[in-house]
């Protein structure tokens, strides 16, 4: 590679990695296995750099080259038979309410546990739609599939969410109101 383009391709990655790497994360639930797809991402990338970098918007590539490259670590049959109990500890924020920052915090390991029981294909409309803030044309750009597509996906994958959640906070014991 000739070095302005290698140049080029350090401040791409450099400016856009801890983005790819939490959209990562947000696909498959896991910040090692995070780590792990955005270096294969960023590997892909750079061996197509010169035909890449002339593209209109190479953030939607790098994410569709993200995306293509979870779903092919899903399909791997070694991955199938893994369970992944551990989970990354959160960071306290001291100058929080602590009540809010419970209430915050449970709202949030909720919503990632129904993320982790989406299938692929919603998880991955509902990810780039909502915490990636792309739009519909953007996110069918990024899945390589229609408009239409996209909208039946995300529909069915909120649907899906909201009864994952109903399931999840079923067997929650009721939470102590405070006035």
């Amino acid at each position: 590679m000739r070095k302005p383009d290698e140049e080029s391709f350090r401040a791409f990655a450099g400016k856009h990695a801890a983005g790819l790497r939490r959209c990562a994360y947000l696909f498959c639930g896991d910040w090692h296995l995070a780590e792990d797809l955005t270096q294969q991402a960023l590997i892909k990338i750079y061996r197509a750099w010169g035909k890449v970098q002339k593209q209109d918007s190479l953030q939607n590539y790098s994410r569709r080259v993200l995306l293509n490259t979870w779903l092919d670590e899903k399909r791997r049959p070694w991955r199938r038979s893994e369970l992944r109990y551990e989970s990354v500890p959160d960071t306290a924020d001291v100058s929080a309410d602590p009540e809010a920052a419970q209430n915050r915090s449970w709202a949030k390991d909720m919503t990632h546990r129904a993320l982790l029981e989406l299938p692929p294909r919603q998880r991955a409309a509902l990810v780039l739609r909502y915490f990636d803030d792309l739009s519909v044309a953007e996110t069918s750009a990024v899945l390589g599939c229609s408009e239409g597509t996209v909208k039946s996906q995300t529909a069915r994958g909120l649907a899906t969410l909201r009864e994952v959640v109903e399931n999840l906070t079923a067997g929650r014991p009721a939470r102590r109101v405070v006035s």
